[in-house]
């Protein structure tokens, strides 16, 4: 596979703002709504204004256990240091590797090339046009129950547990339940501050495939600065949720296109909004484009990791939120009256899930 690493220019003033724009990105705190005390209706409105504006936000959830992120961490680290014949044996790529590990060089982003052209040179992502396939990994752990309904059973399946980790299942059940929890209180106010009802949006997240996805990236084999581990993509799921990685790296646009290099403040997580999100707001919600890349601060981190005797794979703290694979994603309530619905037709969320699965190249054509 050809080298991902893409030419950087030195730090001039629109990587500066890039690198320092979201040092002033509102933090959203939940603690209010969730003792129904205070202001919670005008967080409910910036939650869905900061949804609208830029596709993504910033939350501090008194609930959220920092140490269960660290935790996390911690053994998918030594999942990703084992030798890759050993990881391969918990692919499974006849389900669309929608439970256990994706081996890197497996999934390539969309081509979205036109897209980036009309960015200003400035906020221009690092991917190659036409993309290549990702330099990453990634390991998909169903939370929550299973559907009754088998109409999707491919999206579906029972979990794959790795040998020779005992305390696999209660590591990623403790860190996907709370963060996935943390989701389901954002998608409430989400739906308050747009008018709606709150269970709009969490009634059809009910048995949904929600998957934690930690992502590993191999920064010893591939940490030349500009390496580009996920391309340029938005994500197809409902809500995706971000706790803190030990790596830098992750950079999004807004809606005005506008880049940003994710900093998450400690004790914070950050959720961006997915294709389903979009379409059952018939695009007043955008879905947040993004990529991961090799910055200046993941090797300076990579660094300090190897000379502590530290594990080199930057691994995502991420869970990949759904509408479940039965429920319509036709626009909804008000949504549906606006002149964009028209582009967002009635299909099941499974059905949108396995078309974007052909198209990133993990299911089957």
């Amino acid at each position: 596979m050809a080298s991902n690493a893409a030419a950087v220019a030195p730090l001039d003033d629109a990587q500066k703002r890039i690198e320092e724009e979201m040092a002033s990105f509102p933090v959203v705190d939940l603690a209010d709504y969730l003792s129904q005390t205070g202001d919670f209706q005008a967080a409910c409105k910036q939650i869905a204004h900061l949804l609208h504006q830029f596709g993504l936000l910033i939350v501090r959830d008194p609930r959220v256990d920092p140490s269960l992120n660290g935790k996390f961490l911690d053994m998918m680290e030594q999942y990703y240091d084992q030798d890759e014949a050993t990881r391969l044996q918990d692919a499974r790529p006849e389900v669309h590797y929608q439970v256990g590990v994706t081996p890197e060089g497996v999934e390539r982003a969309r081509n979205h090339c036109e897209r980036m052209k009309g960015l200003n040179a400035s906020e221009r992502p690092l991917t190659e046009c036409p993309p290549e396939k990702d330099f990453k990994s990634r390991f998909f752990w169903r939370i929550g129950r299973l559907p009754e309904n088998d109409k999707h059973k491919d999206l579906n399946m029972p979990q794959v547990v790795p040998k020779n980790f005992p305390n696999w299942a209660e590591t990623m059940n403790g860190w996907g339940e709370t963060i996935l929890r943390t989701v389901t209180t954002v998608a409430e106010m989400a739906a308050i501050g747009f008018d709606l009802p709150a269970t709009t949006f969490t009634d059809k997240m009910v048995c949904a495939p929600h998957l934690l996805a930690p992502t590993g990236s191999n920064l010893r084999e591939h940490g030349k600065l500009g390496t580009v581990f996920a391309g340029y993509h938005y994500d197809l799921n409902f809500l995706t949720i971000h706790g803190k990685s030990r790596f830098s790296g992750l950079y999004v646009w807004t809606r005005q296109n506008r880049k940003m290099l994710v900093k998450v403040p400690d004790g914070c997580l950050l959720l961006q909004a997915g294709k389903q999100f979009e379409w059952v707001t018939g695009g007043h919600v955008l879905a947040g484009f993004h990529e991961v890349v090799v910055n200046e601060q993941a090797i300076a981190a990579k660094e300090a990791a190897e000379a502590a005797g530290r594990s080199l794979w930057r691994i995502s703290s991420t869970l990949f939120s759904h509408i479940a694979s039965t429920e319509s994603l036709k626009p909804v309530a008000h949504f549906a009256e606006l002149p964009s619905a028209k582009d967002y037709p009635d299909v099941t969320a499974g059905e949108q899930v396995l078309a974007e699965l052909k198209a990133i190249s993990l299911a089957q054509a």
